[in-house]
């Protein structure tokens, strides 16, 4: 492993993703978001997924040339075709569109179909934030999780990141899987050969296991057990149902060749919080934020993110050499 800048971890996967078939434009898009999520200490979403994104790139099941495109069926909905292409190009038309059209309607709804994996959804709410809204994205994935007392996978892991503005401050940013944990670093066990621990997953039996490849196989225990399993299908509804996407169990893998593309969805809806009647927002964030940080040993979601971003900035990520290369 070799520290090397954002800078040069961007460039080198920019280079990667284009000498396997994605345009320039596309190839950039995804090595922001893995190097950020590797940044953020999000390492399932970050530079373990490289060698399933070339693959799948490689063999078509992601159309690395593909150029999103926009429409408007409403006036406040921007739908999203991604093409069958990297979710990340797609949220990035999103995100360039969205502020001005907050601000005119007070709120917006961009449906993205045809998509793929999107990644650390945090960091795509984090910069509709940063443009003063208050955001939510909803994305589901392929199945992985069973109805309550089921044992047959229907829903993915389906995670809803959450983000809103405080002033002269980062924003808040809340990410979450509706998994106990998310997928990633089951995935990123099994590449290492590590154990999971026990209650995060149950193998095609039903049964509790500490394998990773057992809990790929099977399926992922729900946050908060039934209520999990019931927020993961309001996903499916948000995400794939309203935006005429695959549903989990009718998607084909992001970790494999095997299938056609997965055809998943997103769904951003960002507020303009000062259309909202007044102009209390501010003032009303600023009370939430005192009365929590109020509290000895409290802090607010996203800030071990921040802190393990600024220090990456600092120091550099590390980065495997067969993925650096002799560059």
């Amino acid at each position: 492993m070799t520290r090397v800048s954002f800078e040069r971890a961007e460039a080198r996967l920019t280079d990667l993703f284009a000498a396997a078939g994605a345009s320039p434009a596309n190839a950039a898009s995804v090595a922001w978001a893995l190097v950020m999520a590797e940044a953020d200490g999000l390492k399932g979403h970050g530079l373990s997924r490289v060698p399933t994104y070339l693959a799948m790139l490689k063999a078509g099941k992601i159309d690395g040339q593909v150029v999103p495109k926009a429409s408007r069926p409403k006036p406040g909905v921007l739908a999203i075709d991604a093409g069958h292409g990297f979710a990340y190009p797609a949220i990035d038309l999103a995100i360039a569109e969205i502020p001005d059209l907050a601000r005119d309607q007070g709120i917006v709804a961009a449906p993205i179909r045809r998509s793929n994996h999107c990644g650390a959804a945090g960091l795509h709410v984090e910069r509709l934030a940063e443009q003063g809204l208050v955001a939510l994205l909803f994305a589901n994935t392929p199945g992985a999780i069973a109805p309550w007392g089921g044992s047959k996978p229907v829903f993915g892991t389906n995670p809803i990141a959450f983000a809103a503005p405080l002033a002269g401050r980062e924003p808040v940013v809340i990410d979450m899987a509706l998994s106990k944990v998310a997928r990633g670093p089951i995935v990123a066990a099994k590449q290492k050969g590590q154990a999971i621990p026990e209650g995060w997953a149950l193998d095609v039996h039903g049964k509790p296991t500490t394998d990773a490849a057992a809990a790929l196989a099977g399926t992922m225990v729900p946050l908060g057990d039934a209520k999990g399993a019931t927020l993961a299908m309001m996903v499916e509804i948000l995400a794939a149902a309203l935006v005429g996407a695959h549903f989990g169990f009718q998607a084909s893998s992001f970790l494999d060749t095997e299938g056609g593309p997965p055809d998943t969805g997103q769904l951003i809806l960002a507020i303009d919080p000062h259309a909202m009647g007044g102009n209390w927002f501010d003032e009303r964030m600023r009370a939430l934020v005192h009365a929590i940080e109020a509290q000895e040993g409290t802090r607010l979601p996203g800030v071990r993110r921040l802190t393990l971003r600024a220090k990456a900035r600092a120091e550099g990520i590390e980065m495997p050499e067969e993925l650096l290369g002799t560059d």
